[in-house]
């Protein structure tokens, strides 16, 4: 016999979230997840200069805003062919790759962690050192996070002028010069924030992280570092087997991440162990089981719509993005993985996307981005241009593409006598937390959710674990 239960409001979520579960006594069976806050953007775009975008979008989030900031200049500079300044460009992967890099920070510490503080682990001989730890609010390294991570969006203050919504990000690149002794702050930023990676979450240098690369190696690393925060996340994993949590659908897409003369991590998809090049024309939006109308088929995003419907027929805002008609899971994991790092190429091969894969993806990728904070920050020329400037045609259309600290975020818009017609936007959240399409496939939280064990007192947290596993930004989902 089966029984319905609600999940929600779930807290530590940027936004409102709640999951529907089906299950018997020990497993559950099917799951639907429901945004249920709608915002509306896209009607608000609607008929607005096209540089209002620039505006409005970052307004989206306030955790994820240079994302939505990059991927609307982006659109706007494909829109016009607007030629980006190289220091601009440089300017602009720092400051997203500190956003970005935040959000991991706060995500592992803040969101992730603390449930291992739970009382429902309290009999497990390694709880009161970890909730020592990682306790929400109490645990000992929440200020160290904190102030971590504050002096890393000092970065952002530099080079945007603030954090969030800044208004320096454009088509052409960033509206912030740097002069010299900017330089050096910069680089000592960047170098502080890999000090505490190496002393806190890491204990060893981020060379020697980027390196590991294969499940056997890890684990030899977990055993020398298991006082470490990462250590103490492998020895979790290990235990409480993460690796069988939260499997999905094992299709993983990318849209290239930082634009470093080419995508600093690849773009392109990962489908059943092989990798496939990207055609975002083959990307689309089905509604059927969404509150949105305005179409009965699929459509690409460029001839979509967002029209908020009665709510009499599906259980979602968000609608469902597919690729070719396909489910598609975005994040760290797929970043690392289509990139071709050899650890989490390996890991995936070994047991496919789950908890624990997307946390050491997330992680080894703190790492490979500070590496490459260092160079984009070191090849800053002062004195140089930082921004290009152009006027955009009255008719046209243009698409953004950028990698959030979530996944792959899109904005594409059409503009008819110099005012947007229309304005849309693909969230990474909204590709994860997506609801059933109209051949009934779930999303890939409702397929990383279904056959999870239930038939215990920790069957709450395991669910908990996995929908945490994709660091969702519900206020991103529907816009």
């Amino acid at each position: 016999m089966s029984t319905r239960r609600i999940l929600g409001p779930i807290n530590r979520v940027e936004g409102d979230l709640e999951v529907r579960l089906e299950a018997d006594e020990r497993r559950v069976l099917s799951a639907q997840v429901n945004s249920p806050l709608f915002r509306g953007f896209e009607q608000i775009l609607h008929g607005k200069h096209p540089n209002d975008a620039l505006v409005y979008t970052p307004r989206i989030c306030g955790i994820c805003s240079v994302s939505q900031s990059v991927a609307a200049a982006r659109a706007l500079a494909d829109l016009g062919s607007v030629e980006t300044a190289e220091n601009g460009r440089l300017a602009t992967n720092l400051i997203l790759a500190a956003e970005n890099l935040a959000d991991h920070l706060t995500h592992f510490y803040l969101f992730f962690m603390p449930d291992f503080a739970r009382e429902v682990y309290a009999s497990e001989p390694w709880h009161e050192q970890i909730a020592a730890r990682f306790k929400a609010q109490t645990g000992s390294a929440h200020p160290e996070v904190l102030r971590a991570r504050a002096e890393l969006l000092h970065l952002t203050a530099m080079l945007a002028g603030k954090w969030p919504h800044s208004l320096a990000l454009q088509p052409g690149g960033t509206t912030c010069p740097v002069e010299p002794h900017h330089q050096t702050r910069i680089r000592l930023v960047i170098r502080a924030f890999r000090d505490f990676l190496e002393r806190t979450l890491f204990g060893d240098n981020l060379e020697q992280i980027i390196a590991l690369d294969s499940g056997e190696v890890l684990k030899a690393w977990a055993t020398e570092h298991a006082s470490t925060d990462f250590g103490r996340f492998l020895q979790l994993a290990d235990t409480l087997d993460l690796s069988s949590l939260g499997r999905g659908h094992d299709c993983f897409l990318s849209y290239g991440a930082y634009d470093d003369e080419g995508p600093a991590f690849a773009d392109g998809v990962w489908h059943h162990e092989q990798y496939g090049e990207l055609n975002q024309s083959d990307i689309t939006e089905d509604l059927s089981h969404s509150w949105t109308g305005g179409h009965p088929e699929p459509r690409h995003p460029f001839e979509g719509s967002t029209i908020p419907t009665d709510m009499r027929e599906g259980y979602s805002w968000c609608k469902a993005p597919r690729l070719n008609g396909t489910p598609m899971e975005v994040g760290a994991l797929a970043r690392q993985l289509i990139d071709g790092h050899p650890l989490v190429r390996a890991l995936v091969s070994e047991s496919g996307g789950n908890v624990r894969n997307r946390v050491i993806a997330r992680l080894l990728e703190l790492a490979r981005v500070v590496s490459l904070m260092e160079d984009w920050a070191a090849r800053l020329r002062p004195g140089d241009p930082f921004c290009t400037t152009t006027g955009l045609p009255p008719e046209g259309e243009g698409m953004g593409l950028v990698e959030a600290a979530r996944g792959s975020l899109g904005h594409w818009l059409r503009v008819h006598k110099g005012r947007i017609l229309n304005y849309q936007i693909i969230a990474p959240t909204t590709w994860n937390f997506s609801p059933r399409d109209a051949l009934e496939a779930p999303g890939p939280l409702e397929q990383a959710l279904a056959g999870t064990d239930v038939g215990d007192a920790r069957g709450e947290v395991r669910i908990q674990h996995i929908i945490r596993s994709f660091d969702p930004c519900m206020v991103c989902t529907v816009h």
